[in-house]
């Protein structure tokens, strides 16, 4: 919801800048220290100028709450083993594995894969007419949708990696093309999420400086030396 919200004051100072026929930033970001010099240098009506002004201040204030709420989360994710043990796959950092973990709550709740899978939304529509063929349409998107898009993250940074899911994914793809690939490693990682948790084990294809990394980085987040 915070960076939703940076986002929305990002996008209110941008169209401030485009509603006066300022051309684009020469810079890669707009809101770093480069870019702000920049957004200062332009000639803009007082009232707009007060309106970016307001919204810079904002930011600030928001990257305040992000930093510290990532800290958190870090601090809480560090002692809970199923949020370690998801991020042993291939393309699950810590916002991932935590958002997934938060989602799922206990995973005794879930008596098989497919019912965690339907729960983020990410089961096909099947339609059928009588005694007809079944026809599987797209997913069906009813659920945790924030969950849903995470792991369609996630899904993403798993299949630029080598390994089952990479092979999977470039299987997918050349059949049905790269979108509706990246939804197959959706489901797929899913489905490792729930035999992951609920049988108590690490991924069997784990690479361990990257999971090395990844435990390293939580670390420094959290705010350990």
């Amino acid at each position: 919801q915070v960076v939703r919200h940076r986002t929305r004051l990002k996008n209110e100072v941008h169209s401030i800048l485009h509603a006066h026929l300022i051309p684009k930033c020469p810079h890669a970001d707009l809101f770093n220290a480069r870019g702000r010099a920049w957004l200062a240098a332009q000639q803009l009506p007082d009232d707009e100028r007060a309106a970016i002004d307001r919204h810079v201040r904002e930011l600030d204030r928001l990257a305040e709450d992000l930093a510290l709420l990532d800290r958190e989360i870090a601090q809480d994710a560090m002692d809970d083993p199923a949020v370690n043990r998801l991020m042993t796959i291939t393309g699950v950092n810590l916002a991932v594995a935590a958002g997934i973990v938060a989602a799922i709550g206990d995973i005794g709740r879930f008596n098989s894969p497919q019912k965690l899978v339907s729960y983020f939304g990410l089961n096909p529509r099947v339609r059928q007419s009588g005694l007809g063929a079944a026809h599987h349409g797209r997913i069906s998107k009813i659920g945790r949708s924030h969950a849903r898009a995470m792991l369609v993250e996630a899904a993403w940074a798993a299949a630029k990696a080598p390994g089952p899911l990479h092979a999977f994914f470039v299987r997918i793809r050349a059949r049905r093309g790269h979108q509706i690939a990246a939804v197959a490693v959706a489901r797929k990682l899913t489905v490792l999420c729930w035999h992951l948790l609920t049988k108590g084990e690490d991924y069997l294809w784990a690479r361990p400086a990257l999971v090395a990394n990844k435990t390293r980085a939580m670390q420094l987040q959290a705010g350990h030396p």
